[in-house]
């Protein structure tokens, strides 16, 4: 585990209109590298799924593939949440927590599809696919 399960955060978009507070639960800290997340963020997508989450304010929610959807703000364009379609379990981007988020890295998801610009170079494990 990555972070203290139970440790409560906060975090929000880059103006402010969303908001959301909760607990980490046991789900890692991983690093997404698939097209869609490097995409959607600008390079590398990393997330935990909370043991419970609070958002305030007005998410936009886009189907990005036939199982998952993502979460962003629909006034300053940030991303902020993935879910599987049809769950309640949302991932929350690391980049939006607020500081000190009481998270550190696990691992790497998805390397197969890493950019051709960059190398993972951490140590941490590494999975072709989930």
């Amino acid at each position: 585990m990555t972070h203290s399960a139970g440790n409560r955060f906060s975090g929000s978009c880059l103006c402010g209109q969303v908001r959301f507070h909760g607990s980490w639960g046991d789900d890692p800290l991983r690093a997404c590298h698939c097209g869609q997340c490097r995409r959607w963020s600008g390079h590398v997508w990393a997330a935990a799924l909370p043991s419970d989450l609070t958002i305030q304010g007005e998410v936009t929610w886009f189907q990005s593939s036939a199982r998952a959807e993502r979460g962003f703000c629909g006034t300053c364009g940030s991303s902020l949440f993935w879910r599987n379609l049809g769950s309640d379990k949302i991932d929350v981007a690391a980049g939006c927590v607020d500081a000190p988020t009481g998270l550190q890295l696990a691992g790497h998801i998805w390397v197969e599809d890493k950019g051709d610009y960059y190398q993972i170079e951490d140590g941490l494990p590494q999975e072709g696919q989930e």
